[in-house]
């Protein structure tokens, strides 16, 4: 896969969250670097769609609040992750990045 395609995908990878996540998780299977993107896409989306989830079901009254400030962090860790990703460059946030790492593999990036 071309530099520009290759990192194209792995923006993508983050596009709808965890769900674009394990789409491209499914569909690639060589390339380490967009693995990687889609891997952690899935791993940081997904725990923010379970916090999201345990929040709403179990904090009631304070939910609101919560999950305003949840929406906007997840928005900046998703434009970030995609404008990264595009880049070319492989940047991790912590605990998801190392999980996907290791999950992956040492990128071929």
């Amino acid at each position: 896969m071309a530099d520009k395609s290759r990192n194209i995908v792995a923006a993508l990878s983050y596009f709808l969250g965890f769900i674009t996540g394990i789409t491209i998780l499914l569909v690639e299977k060589e390339d380490k670097f967009v693995r990687f993107h889609a891997m952690q896409s899935v791993v940081t989306f997904g725990g923010i769609f379970l916090i999201n989830l345990f929040i709403n079901y179990f904090l009631g009254f304070a939910s609101s609040f919560l999950s305003s400030i949840i929406s906007i962090v997840s928005l900046i860790v998703w434009l970030v992750s995609m404008v990264k990703a595009y880049q070319g460059e492989l940047f991790k946030w912590p605990i998801a990045g190392d999980f996907a790492e290791k999950q992956v593999g040492k990128s071929n990036h």
